[in-house]
């Protein structure tokens, strides 16, 4: 295990996402047909909070499968990508799973992104404390927008970490899109690490969104919340409900925001009306075969290294590698 670096081993970086970008893309979203919010917006505190919360329902199976597939590959993956690599993490979250990596892949950097700045800090705070051999350079970023290194990172081989079914809230030409902008961040022979949700039986998927103690429901509608506090909202709470379900012609689950009745609302100054029965669109989770998965990686200009999956097949982890002119 490296050795304790002689000074303080935890720095934070603000890339500056603005409340104007979150007021900006909320009034466009909802000026649209169908009506939609970009799920990055679920996560201020409390809705990091709330997801916290979901994925510890009997339900929601992905993040205990994934967990599953790192603490049984971990050495596995290690072996692949290497020791002293610069690790980043886009969404870095609670930084929960990277700490089953971490002994493995001894990287000389953590950078964990997150639009959630209290959260991310936090989290960070916690993991510094909890490996004090490591450098943390704790970003606090839209890595949707800006997929860049804060200054004062240090050098060395790229692997970025992108656990959870993330990457299924993209539409599959914007997931290509995304990894290729990974694939630029990591450089030629730079890895990706990438969490990636499976098709299965519809009953299954529904009930993941849809939990039967309302977590999902709680951080559906913390999204109305958020825009009363930050946009000046005036969303009645009591006049929407959370609806979800997995679409299969599609292959993706979504979730929306149902009006319960007739109703206006304001938001940041301007006004909306809404119908009984209409919805805001607020995340898809496209599901995805395995090699379906590694060929829209391949549209990204990255290949696959290897892929496993749990014991149940409900969950895969993908590490990709980019083979551009440059790479060993």
């Amino acid at each position: 295990m490296p050795s304790a670096i002689p000074r303080p081993n935890i720095q934070f970086h603000d890339l500056h996402p603005t409340l104007a970008d979150f007021r900006h893309e909320a009034v466009a979203g909802l000026r649209q047909r169908p009506r939609r919010i970009p799920p990055k917006f679920f996560y201020d505190e409390r809705g990091s909070q709330l997801f916290d919360a979901i994925t510890a329902t009997a339900e929601y199976y992905p993040t205990r499968s994934e967990m599953e597939i790192l603490e049984t590959r971990a050495g596995e993956i290690a072996e692949c990508i290497g020791t002293g690599s610069l690790l980043v993490e886009p969404g870095g979250g609670s930084c929960a799973k990277v700490r089953i990596l971490l002994g493995g892949l001894e990287p000389v950097a953590y950078v964990p992104m997150d639009i959630s700045r209290d959260h991310l800090h936090a989290a960070a705070q916690e993991l510094a404390a909890e490996f004090p051999w490591l450098e943390v350079h704790a970003a606090h970023a839209d890595f949707t927008q800006q997929m860049e290194l804060p200054p004062g990172a240090p050098e060395g081989p790229r692997v970025a970490f992108f656990p959870g079914s993330s990457i299924g809230n993209f539409d599959p030409d914007a997931a290509v899109d995304f990894i290729a902008a990974v694939a630029e961040l990591v450089g030629p022979g730079g890895f990706l690490l990438i969490g990636v949700d499976l098709r299965k039986d519809k009953a299954v998927l529904d009930a993941a969104y849809d939990d039967a103690a309302g977590a999902t429901a709680a951080f559906n509608l913390n999204l109305l919340e958020r825009m009363n506090r930050e946009l000046e909202a005036d969303f009645d709470l009591d006049a929407w409900a959370h609806r979800a379900g997995f679409n299969e012609p599609l292959g993706r689950v979504e979730m929306h925001l149902l009006s319960l009745r007739d109703q206006q609302v304001r938001v940041a100054g301007e006004v909306f009306d809404f119908s009984a029965g209409e919805t805001i669109h607020t995340e898809n989770s496209y599901k995805y075969r395995i090699e379906e998965f590694q060929d829209l990686a391949r549209r990204a200009g990255m290949d696959s290294v290897g892929a496993w999956t749990d014991r149940k097949g409900m969950f895969s982890v993908h590490l990709l590698r980019n083979m551009a002119a440059g790479g060993a």
